[in-house]
């Protein structure tokens, strides 16, 4: 038990995951918010992004050490594909953020 604690593997390929997703999505070169249409699918994109972060954590809940993984893994994932380092830090905090909320909620009591 104490080990599955420790265990990184899950929460690592779920931040490749999302890194690489944001690489798709949103290239280092600056995506294309010109129109309306693209704002909004960048938006789109967003809300998938947290949907799944929302949902790997009421599923896996993780531990503290596990969320600290994951934010250390976007952090990093992000600047060696060369983000800004503002942008970086932002959605690191953002995820996190998603993360810690999602894990904490109970699940709803069914009747």
């Amino acid at each position: 038990m104490l080990l599955d604690w420790f265990s990184r593997k899950h929460i690592d390929e779920f931040a490749d995951s999302i890194v690489a997703e944001l690489l798709q999505r949103f290239p280092q070169s600056g995506a294309d918010l010109s129109s309306e249409k693209s704002v909004e699918k960048a938006m789109k994109t967003l809300d998938r992004i947290f949907s799944r972060i929302s949902a790997f954590a009421v599923e896996r809940r993780p531990n503290l050490y596990q969320k600290a993984c994951f934010g250390n893994r976007i952090k990093w994932g992000l600047k060696e594909a060369g983000y800004p380092a503002p942008f970086v830090e932002l959605v690191t905090q953002k995820f996190l953020a998603y993360m810690a909320i999602a894990s904490a909620a109970r699940p709803s009591a069914r009747s």
